[in-house]
């Protein structure tokens, strides 16, 4: 299976499948992110506990790579504390910018690593990051 395939698939499989799309009732903090260029419109729920994210979710449209990514970003920050949780939105961002690419540091983006090269399409880039930006804002209120 070549690298265009398993982008592809993994694109797909969170795009359709729906675990991480849904409301969460007792969120303690929504946020919502919107892009007015091509319509992605999310809503970010986080439910805390101290400073770790116990549960997230999202509800919200857009394109498969923004909800995809939104979904990615949700497997990956359930569990943490609100500082590992910026340190990966650091390293994604960094990722996208192609500031950082030591592999081993990229590793720990899990999944969403299949999104490293959407920076080649600049007019994706914004739909790659919207979650990744409005977590960093929910968390840093």
């Amino acid at each position: 299976m070549d690298l265009n395939s398993i982008y592809t698939q993994l694109i797909m499989e969170h795009n359709k499948n729906g675990h991480n799309k849904k409301s969460l009732l007792d969120s303690d903090i929504t946020e919502r992110g919107h892009n007015p260029s091509c319509g992605d419109d999310i809503s970010l729920h986080l439910k805390l506990d101290g400073n770790i994210i116990k549960d997230a979710s999202f509800t919200g449209v857009g394109c498969a790579i923004s909800q995809a990514s939104t979904s990615m970003m949700i497997d990956l920050i359930k569990g943490l504390t609100i500082e590992e949780s910026l340190n990966l939105i650091k390293t994604f961002i960094g990722m996208i910018k192609k500031e950082i690419t030591d592999e081993n540091e990229l590793e720990k983006l899990e999944d969403a690593i299949v999104l490293q090269n959407i920076s080649n399409m600049p007019a994706r880039v914004k739909c790659a990051v919207l979650a990744w930006h409005t977590l960093k804002e929910a968390i840093s209120k």
